[in-house]
């Protein structure tokens, strides 16, 4: 069933792939020199750098995950069914939020959604203080997910659109690496925080409160990609891109010669 599930999820990769992509390895800028000058154009390209970093802070989340669980089964009690349902309720009610991202993307310039959108996602794991049962849990576990899916889906517009032509799958590769790492970091520094307070409730607080820090730290990150990738809407044409995707080819390619 999963492998059944995971191919429909490929499939759909061919669903209008020029709609998506708009001929982006069609430009001339995104043929292949070689290996190491497209590795060497990606890590030169300076506007990369904004997504991977806002990805590693929205992703760290210490506590979100083993002290989460931990807290629920043993201090509150619940069964260990209540943190698979709230992680399940969790993701699925990101799904509203993503459609009117979906919308709103076309109509608003990317940079005023960036920031609203980390604005409205900073406070998203505060409800966690208020958790007295799983059904308690697993009832919020529907607005703090409705208040993570602007922010994700703007996080993943701004890597898309600070990727040099004919680097895509490299940069999202990274985007995605950062994603399993960080959580996986935080987790361990999660658990360190949640053990090191005098009592589970102490140390959960401790926890959504790390998170909360980590997540504002985002809003001055946001600074650091450039203005001209967030000053469009989606579709919209940037003559002021456009002009820079070209030099970095340029340069590359006179050093093939």
């Amino acid at each position: 069933m999963l492998a059944g599930l995971s191919v429909s999820i490929g499939l759909i990769g061919f669903w209008k792939p020029k709609a998506v992509f708009s001929h982006a390895y069609d430009r001339p800028e995104a043929k292949n020199l070689d290996l190491w000058s497209d590795v060497r154009r990606l890590l030169k390209h300076k506007a990369i750098y904004a997504p991977v970093l806002i990805m590693f802070l929205w992703n760290f989340a210490p506590g979100a995950q083993t002290p989460l669980q931990y807290y629920l089964t043993n201090t509150l009690h619940a069964s260990d069914a209540a943190y698979a349902n709230f992680n399940a309720i969790f993701t699925i009610s990101f799904i509203p939020t993503l459609f009117l991202y979906g919308w709103l993307c076309t109509r608003v310039p990317l940079k005023k959604l960036l920031f609203w959108g980390t604005v409205v996602a900073v406070p998203q794991l505060v409800p966690l203080l208020f958790v007295k049962s799983a059904l308690g849990a697993e009832l919020l576990a529907i607005p703090i997910g409705l208040m993570g899916g602007l922010a994700t889906a703007a996080y993943y517009d701004l890597a898309m659109r600070s990727c040099p032509p004919g680097l895509q799958g490299t940069l999202m590769l990274m985007v995605d690496g950062v994603y399993y790492l960080c959580q996986r970091g935080g987790d361990l520094l999660g658990s360190k925080i949640f053990d090191s307070a005098p009592n589970p409730k102490t140390g959960f607080l401790y926890c959504v409160i790390s998170i909360t820090v980590v997540y504002a730290l985002i809003l001055p990150a946001l600074k650091l990609a450039p203005s001209y990738l967030t000053a469009t809407t989606d579709g919209e044409r940037n003559k002021e891109y456009e002009q820079k995707l070209t030099r970095p080819r340029l340069e590359f390619e006179q050093d093939a010669l």
